[in-house]
């Protein structure tokens, strides 16, 4: 036996340690070009298969989708002077009307088509070229939140209070659109303790299956998990359906995760007990072949949720319930990259939520992947 002397033992440590930092470095190296592939491909499928000559993604649906995938692009790196992302900004301009509203003429989703304009041209905003548009926009996306302008509305004890819809012909605010409003109030510059923040705040919470006091509805001692539903509002509402034993509203991920991001965009922490309530749903429910609660159904907007709340939650891994950790960012990377297309595209075989729309998929996920950067 030949015993090594404590310098020759330190350079065995030192030699063992270098190979594994270069192990380490080759590895992220190679997750780095898969990462950048993809993109790479997503964009070259919608300058040449996507877009259309107007500039427009799905010119059906107004504005939305178009400014949706250019966000999804800018995210990405490219400039607004990208080819590919200056048609689109061009093709939303045109929407911006005199209220300060960035929406199709006639449409009832006038809210949600400014909230995704709005995250488009902040990203877009290079020496204040859309400060004003953005200012009008703003103003008018706070008019439709419940709450601020009515008089009717602004009782605090009205379940629609805080939140926002399509439009305000809806009459009916959701989760899904009062999230949207939080990123471009965020995108903006609306701190945690603004007003409309704020308010947005006490529909949100009224969204989760958890009684407290920010949570008397009558949903919310029926199914006390934490995850979080549609709407309170106009009798209530959960994509996931009514639990046939206790009529509450079915918790799902996609609301979940939109839920604990906005709470956390409202300056809560992590030992508020919506928080809590919020991330133990999660950790019981880890998962991204499917959208937890909704099967395939807006997997891709999930996609999109899921990278965006945990991104906001400032943890690298997350523990599921089994003490499991997880590397949430590589884990959302490699699945959209076994999903990915040849052409490039993601598209949902569910078409429900138009995700069978190539265009729409792939902003989502391409938004999806801009949170899985470091």
């Amino acid at each position: 036996m030949v015993l090594k002397t404590s310098s020759q033992l330190a350079v065995v440590f030192v030699v063992a340690i270098t190979a594994a930092a270069i192990s380490a470095t080759a590895a992220d190296d190679g997750a780095a070009r898969l990462y950048q592939q993809m993109v790479n491909k997503a964009i070259a499928f919608l300058a040449t298969k996507g877009q259309a000559d107007d500039g427009s993604f799905n010119a059906a649906a107004g504005p939305a989708v178009t400014a949706l995938v250019a966000t999804s692009v800018l995210r990405q790196g490219r400039s607004p002077d990208d080819p590919l992302v200056a048609k689109a900004i061009k093709y939303v301009e045109k929407f911006a009307r005199d209220d300060g509203g960035i929406y199709n003429e006639g449409t009832v989703n006038k809210n949600y088509e400014t909230c995704l304009a709005m995250l488009m041209f902040t990203e877009a905003n290079r020496n204040g070229k859309y400060d004003a548009l953005l200012a009008k926009a703003e103003k008018y996306v706070k008019s439709n939140q419940w709450g601020a302008t009515h008089e009717k509305e602004a009782d605090p004890t009205d379940v629609k209070y805080g939140g926002t819809g399509y439009g305000r012909t809806n009459d009916r605010p959701d989760l899904s659109n009062t999230s949207f409003f939080m990123d471009a109030l965020k995108a903006t510059g609306n701190r945690a303790d603004s007003e409309a923040v704020q308010r947005a705040l006490v529909f949100v919470s009224r969204c989760q299956n958890l009684e407290s006091p920010y949570n008397t509805t009558p949903f919310a001692r029926k199914i006390k998990d934490g995850g979080f539903y549609y709407t309170p509002a106009a009798g209530g509402n959960s994509q996931a359906g009514n639990d046939d034993e206790t009529g509450g509203l079915r918790s799902y991920a996609s609301m979940t995760y939109a839920g604990l991001k906005s709470m956390i965009y409202a300056g809560l922490g992590p030992d508020d007990q919506r928080v809590k309530s919020a991330i133990g749903w999660l950790k019981k429910h880890y998962d991204l072949e499917s959208n937890p609660g909704m099967g395939t159904s807006g997997l891709y907007y999930y996609y999109m949720t899921f990278g965006k709340a945990l991104s906001a939650l400032g943890q690298e891994k997350f523990v599921d319930e089994k003490g499991i950790s997880h590397d949430w960012r590589k884990d959302l990377t490699d699945t959209l990259a076994a999903k990915q297309r040849p052409d490039g595209s993601w598209v949902n075989d569910n078409k429900r939520w138009m995700e069978g729309d190539a265009s729409l998929a792939t902003g989502y996920a391409l938004l999806a992947l801009s949170y899985c950067k470091k």
